[in-house]
């Protein structure tokens, strides 16, 4: 069974041990452990351990902006990412939402258009060759409660 909730320092040791296995090494150690501690970091869990983790925060215009989703290599194609993304639209401060992805990254780009993501704009220059489109939504409400931080 799949839980989805806001992670704990308990969970540090898993969100490192995907990330490490996803991107091949440890640098981004000190980024997820402020995640956790700053409330920003949703951990999906399994009855075993941690399968995927979404980063979120409010930098972008005031607007919430999931800056990863990461799910482990292992555990894909379940659904974790959309389901973790869908959560996150039921919590999120704001509402407006903003992701992106690499314009190489289909998966993601079909994640998106498939829970009403739109394409909101390109950014060049950050990974050579391999634009980031940048994805909105808008979110209507918080389990019937308006929310506007």
């Amino acid at each position: 069974m799949l839980r989805i909730g806001t992670a704990e320092q308990k969970d540090l040791a898993g969100i490192l041990e995907i990330d490490k296995i996803v991107i091949g090494n440890d640098s981004r150690k000190g980024y997820l452990k402020e995640a956790i501690n700053g409330k920003k970091c949703l951990a999906a869990k399994t009855d075993s351990s941690v399968v995927g983790y979404l980063i979120f925060n409010t930098h972008f215009f005031d607007c919430s902006f999931i800056s990863l989703v990461i799910v482990h290599p292992s555990e894909r194609k379940k659904g974790y990412a959309k389901l973790m993304i869908e959560h996150f639209e039921m919590i999120s401060p704001t509402l407006k939402i903003f992701s992106s992805t690499n314009q190489s990254n289909e998966i993601m780009q079909s994640l998106f258009d498939s829970i009403g993501y739109v394409k909101s704009g390109f950014v060049e220059n950050l990974d050579e060759g391999d634009p980031e489109i940048i994805y909105f939504k808008k979110i209507k409400q918080n389990n019937g409660i308006f929310i506007n931080k």
